[in-house]
């Protein structure tokens, strides 16, 4: 395992318990290079006005771009940053926070600061903000009118809720790519508009996948054996052009068949199809679109197909019954997604993932789980063999300051660095933590750290007083 020593500022920059005049002192660090106040210490959610308005006035782009991707940051804190005088920044504000963790939830920008950005001088911020996944639909909307194509283009994503009038315009726009974009929209309900995508080679696997289609198309696709695993998913292929491409010699075309939303479970288990270990079921559309339906749930969650059973373990909402049910599925890719996503995922699915993956992305959202297990971990895990095992012995409640320190000397590094962590963590051990390498990070954040040994990180870092 190779592990990272950061530094005990580094800690200290993320310390819940850092008094305001030494995150003053911390974010007003500067002078080029590697010189700058650390992320952790930018990012910090609830910043106090003071400390937002060092930020905004910090010399290094660098700060203010790490302050303008901040998910922790108020979306008001972060639009003043929309007058900054560096497009850098201007564009890291309107493409907004990179986040992974599904669980993150990021405010949007309010619309008259988008609409600002989207008609900002620099071109990297305007398309920053095209490309940005925080924007609203009614917002994406608002930019069917818009003079530029490319904002024109963005706005066919919210299509459904476009007037007929805004459609219409988008069909016949002056731009060839807004014009296809609406059409690939369009096509679903309107045959001719699907026929005249198919002799674009651009859109054509996408008609076919998505289009109304009359048979004659459908027929010739067939035959010509042109996009069929697309085909093969179009809700308005004829049932017996559907049970030709069930059999058909290419594997991606059955499985594509095997996943339609009409068949019944007989037939669809009927298909010879064969599902990737790894393979999350992220391209089912009909579930991916559905994941607050609860009859597209219950469909899917029942189902002895597991792509679909994949598909339907990424929803938030899945009623109490169907989370028991997927629960049981012995399944690890169900696990995993039940463990990012539902908010009722059970302890003990949680604990099979951690124990599965330890150390990975999915073990890490099953530990930070709000249902995930604290009580009577010590007592199970604090002299387990297996040292991901004995850091779990930290987080109980009941585990003792003495057991907090035991751990803090632990042969496993993740083990030592959680119990420094620690405000249970007895101070002569803290302050020894504090200058370990592998320790002053995790003691840095400790919550239980002294003020006058937070201001003495600052001091042996060269932060200026």
């Amino acid at each position: 395992m190779v592990v990272r020593h950061a530094s005990a500022l580094d800690g200290v920059a993320r310390n819940p318990a850092l008094p305001t005049p030494l995150l003053l002192r911390l974010l007003a660090f500067g002078g080029g290079g590697d010189r700058r106040p650390p992320r952790d210490a930018l990012r910090r959610a609830g910043l106090p006005e003071s400390a937002v308005r060092v930020i905004l006035a910090h010399p290094d782009p660098g700060v203010r771009i790490d302050f303008a991707t901040s998910a922790g940051a108020e979306p008001a804190q972060r639009a003043r940053l929309a007058h900054d005088p560096s497009s850098e920044v201007r564009a890291a504000l309107a493409y907004g926070p990179e986040v992974h963790a599904p669980r993150t939830k990021v405010a949007p920008l309010p619309d008259a600061v988008c609409a600002r950005l989207l008609d900002d001088p620099a071109p990297s911020v305007r398309t920053a903000l095209l490309d940005s996944p925080h924007l609203v639909p009614s917002f994406v909307a608002s930019m069917a009118a818009h003079h530029s194509p490319a904002a024109r283009r963005e706005a066919v994503r919210a299509w459904d809720i476009l007037p007929p009038g805004e459609r219409s315009a988008l069909l016949a726009d002056p731009d060839a790519g807004v014009r296809r974009a609406a059409a690939l929209r369009e096509c679903r309900r309107d045959a001719r508009v699907t026929a005249e995508l198919l002799r674009d080679p651009k859109s054509a696997a996408e008609a076919l996948r998505r289009g109304l289609l009359v048979r004659a198309d459908a027929e010739r696709c067939v035959a010509e054996r042109t996009h069929l695993a697309a085909l093969a998913e179009n809700p308005s292929v004829p049932a017996d052009l559907v049970e030709r491409l069930s059999t058909d010699p290419d594997e991606a075309v059955r499985l594509a068949v095997s996943l339609r939303p009409e068949l019944d479970e007989a037939r669809r288990m009927a298909i010879d199809f064969t599902v990737g270990h790894f393979d999350r079921g992220d391209g089912v559309r009909w579930v991916r679109d559905g994941l607050t339906d609860p009859e597209i749930l219950r469909r899917a969650a029942a189902s002895a197909h597991p792509l679909l059973r994949r598909a339907a373990a990424r929803s938030p909402h899945l009623p109490p019954d169907l989370l028991r049910l997927l629960a049981r599925v012995e399944d690890p890719v169900v696990e995993n997604l039940l463990g990012v996503h539902h908010p009722d995922t059970p302890e003990e699915v949680l604990m099979r993932v951690y124990a599965r993956l330890g150390g990975t992305f999915s073990a890490w959202m099953a530990e930070t789980h709000p249902r995930f297990p604290r009580e009577g971990l010590a007592a199970r895990y604090a002299d387990h063999p297996d040292g991901i095992y004995r850091r779990l012995a930290v987080r109980d409640p009941a585990a003792t300051p003495a057991l907090i320190e035991r751990l803090s000397r632990d042969p496993a590094v993740w083990t030592r660095q959680a119990a420094a962590a620690d405000p249970r963590l007895p101070l002569h051990r803290l302050h020894e933590a504090l200058h370990a390498p592998e320790l002053a990070s995790s003691a840095g954040a400790n919550p239980a750290l002294p003020e006058h040994e937070m201001a003495a990180v600052l001091n042996r870092s060269g932060v200026p007083a």
